[in-house]
């Protein structure tokens, strides 16, 4: 054992990067919603990109570590600290036997991935690790024994939460006047969660017919019945009978992880050949990074402390 859960938080999963070979079966992808952070916190542990995590949702656990353990949170700058010492979200730290880290909110975005070196042990279902349901209090988090110097990377790494989500036309698009959708700023609803992003704004008239349910996927933006927006989540269901007037660029897709209650979006038309253009360059950022954090790390192990 690692780690005792004294406070579960808001909503803590164990996460990996989920079960995309499942969707034929009916279940969702799941695991990371912003894939982007969870990749990065892990290469600051010394992790493969996809080792599991702990997804921190608005408000964090609680939890005390029963062995030595190095880790550290990345993403949404959540409040980090310990009874012994004042973390920084994004800093690498390494935690004594009976030390309690407190997580606590983010004055911004939404999630935060609290990784550790190995990542957390979980039996494999259907070839991931993520957890079907939050952490409870009393249980126990597996993971090894291990020790980091402090390492904090270039704040450059931060990324901003944009209001524009980039979009293909969807499926029924032509049912809908796609000016009017693009025109409007909209507001993400309380009533959000991993699942999908309800969006509020002015109802988007609708021609009154029926569609049989079709495949869908992260990132689709279906149109109820009242003419609100339903962006689907990573925890969306694999078909559905709402019209689709939009989906989501792939390079867009970890911003739905960090958009909030209150936030604003609004949907900017792309074609084809730059949505492929700036999932390309997306990539390509975070193998970038990815590649200097492992030469600063390997470098750090002498147990230097600082940025680098």
């Amino acid at each position: 054992m690692s780690f005792r859960v004294l406070s579960p938080g808001l909503q803590t999963l164990r996460v990996d990067f989920g079960r995309p070979r499942s969707r034929s079966l009916g279940v969702p992808i799941g695991g990371a919603a912003d894939r982007r952070s969870l990749a990065l916190g892990n290469a600051l542990v010394g992790n493969a990109p996809d080792a599991a995590a702990l997804e921190i949702t608005l408000a964090g656990p609680v939890l005390q570590a029963e062995r030595q353990v190095a880790g550290v949170v990345f993403g949404a700058p959540f409040d980090v600290r310990t009874d012994r010492q004042k973390l920084a979200p994004g800093k690498t730290f390494t935690l004594e036997p009976g030390e309690m880290l407190r997580i606590g909110g983010t004055p911004r975005g939404v999630r935060a991935y609290f990784c550790v070196p190995g990542g957390f042990e979980a039996p494999e279902v259907l070839g991931s690790r993520s957890a079907f349901e939050p952490i409870r209090v009393d249980e126990t988090l597996v993971c090894s024994s291990s020790s980091l110097p402090a390492y904090f990377p270039d704040a450059s790494i931060d990324e901003s939460v944009s209001p524009a989500l980039r979009f293909l036309p969807g499926a029924q698009a032509d049912w809908f006047d796609l000016v009017s959708f693009t025109a409007q700023l909209f507001a993400v609803s309380p009533n959000s969660n991993r699942m999908g992003l309800r969006l509020t704004g002015e109802p988007l008239p609708r021609p009154a017919r029926e569609m049989v349910s079709e495949p869908v996927c992260p990132g689709t933006v279906q149109v109820t019945n009242d003419g609100q927006c339903i962006v689907l989540g990573v925890d969306g269901q694999t078909i559905g009978g709402y019209p689709k007037v939009a989906q989501v660029i792939r390079a867009d897709l970890d911003r739905l992880g960090q958009l909030r209650p209150g936030d604003n979006v609004r949907f900017v038309p792309v074609s084809l050949d730059k949505a492929e253009a700036a999932d390309r360059e997306r990539r390509a950022e975070l193998a970038w990074w990815l590649a200097r954090i492992a030469v600063a790390t390997d470098r750090l192990r002498g147990g230097t402390d600082g940025r680098v």
